[in-house]
């Protein structure tokens, strides 16, 4: 009898030090979205995670530059049948599950084939999401979306002028869907992208990530981030099926 009340004294206090560890890990958590959104959408730069440094990086006021190096990407598997998972990603994360981040992107200086910066939502090396313009040669480059699900890439683009050295890019999110919008002014967004991760129903992060594939360098600027409101809005057409 006393082992069997001792057995469920130890059951009871195993259960209590994990249900605290479970609230202090909650309490401790700083959602970076929250914040924002209690600071007018400003994102503070101070507080975004690297998940991998670049060959260098500068935070001047509200702008980071990342300064890639060579040989650095993301891609998983699909065509080429390599898996390249080095690229520098800068990160903030979240659980709030209806929002959207804006950002601005300059590449000006990119110049080699398939050099490029811009959104990003990097779970782990087989799930994640993101948008960006990839240079190709001094008639056209790539603007375009990545979506990578359970360790699968594919990529849709569209060709734009070799002119354009800037683009905003605007990530929303409602719960486990996600949303991928591009600007050339800041205003008027043009959707690249919907998509369902299958990673993403909880916690996540997102952010900025640049990368030279080829043998290359260059310095990407990034300037105006800022968390607003969800604005990718509840679809009002056909309603959902009834299962």
């Amino acid at each position: 009898m006393k082992k069997i009340i001792l057995s469920l004294l130890c059951f009871s206090l195993l259960i209590g030090c994990k249900q605290k560890t479970q609230e202090e890990s909650t309490k401790d958590f700083v959602d970076d979205v929250k914040a924002a959104l209690a600071d007018n959408g400003r994102v503070d730069l101070n507080s975004l995670q690297w998940t991998r440094e670049p060959g260098g990086f500068e935070v001047k006021g509200d702008t980071i530059l990342i300064t890639t190096a060579p040989h650095t990407d993301l891609w998983q598997r699909t065509y080429y049948h390599f898996q390249n998972d080095n690229a520098p990603v800068l990160q903030m994360k979240t659980r709030e599950k209806f929002f959207s981040f804006v950002m601005k992107t300059d590449f000006t200086q990119s110049h080699q084939r398939f050099d490029q910066c811009g959104i990003v939502m990097y779970l782990d090396s087989e799930n994640w999401l993101k948008g960006s313009v990839e240079y190709e040669n001094d008639e056209f480059q790539h603007l375009g979306s990545v979506v990578t699900n359970k360790g699968y890439s594919d990529w849709a683009t569209t060709a734009i002028p070799a002119d354009v050295k800037t683009m905003w890019y605007r990530f929303s999110r409602r719960e486990d869907d996600y949303c991928i919008e591009c600007s050339t002014n800041g205003d008027d967004f043009s959707q690249m992208r919907v998509c369902h991760m299958y990673a993403g129903a909880d916690e996540i992060s997102f952010g900025i990530y640049a990368c030279s594939p080829e043998e290359s360098s260059f310095t990407a600027v990034f300037s105006d981030m800022k968390i607003t409101k969800c604005a990718w809005k509840a679809h009002d057409g056909q309603q959902p099926d009834e299962y």
